[in-house]
């Protein structure tokens, strides 16, 4: 019986350690009701306490480098996405004021900006290499706009591990939506 047990728990040990770190990685639900938005993520990754920041974090229970936020800022008037600007315009704003601020010692290069539609709401797709004072990064960003907020979802990885998790973190930032 005791033989019986620990087989079935290393193998359900062995299936939960191999999707956190395989290539191809199942993606999970994140739905905040109160503030209006959702998003797939990978599995293995643990929500992050935070405060004073943003209004969720997830991280990777293995790479812990490795996390996606949400970020959920006041917009100025009764402003559309596009009314701030196009998709190369917003990332580049982006890329001043959070992704690589003035004395952050990052830099930011917007290297790709593109949108697109879901559900008659206006997403711009953003992605970045950014450098750090000892390593280079990537990350994606989704933006929309809805009710006078801006809402941002944020993932990041290393550039050593971005071929790896391109396509699971490309559905993530796809998968973002407000409502």
């Amino acid at each position: 019986m005791i033989k019986r047990i620990v087989t079935i728990l290393l193998v359900v040990f062995s299936i939960t350690l191999t999707s956190c770190v395989s290539n191809v990685v199942g993606l999970k639900s994140h739905v905040d009701t109160g503030d209006g938005y959702q998003f797939l993520y990978p599995n293995g990754w643990l929500p992050i306490a935070v405060s004073n920041g943003p209004d969720v974090v997830f991280r990777d229970l293995i790479q812990q480098t490795e996390n996606v936020s949400v970020v959920i800022s006041p917009v100025t008037g009764n402003k559309t996405l596009a009314d701030l600007g196009t998709p190369s315009e917003v990332g580049y704003k982006l890329s001043k004021s959070a992704i690589a601020p003035p004395d952050s010692g990052r830099e930011a290069e917007l290297v790709n900006a593109g949108s697109r539609e879901s559900r008659s709401k206006n997403y711009y797709i953003l992605e970045y290499a950014v450098k750090l004072p000892n390593q280079q990064r990537h990350n994606l960003a989704s933006v929309a706009v809805s009710r006078g907020k801006l809402f941002t979802l944020n993932i990041s990885t290393t550039e050593e591990r971005w071929p790896k998790v391109k396509e699971a973190f490309e559905k993530v930032v796809k998968s973002f939506s407000v409502y």
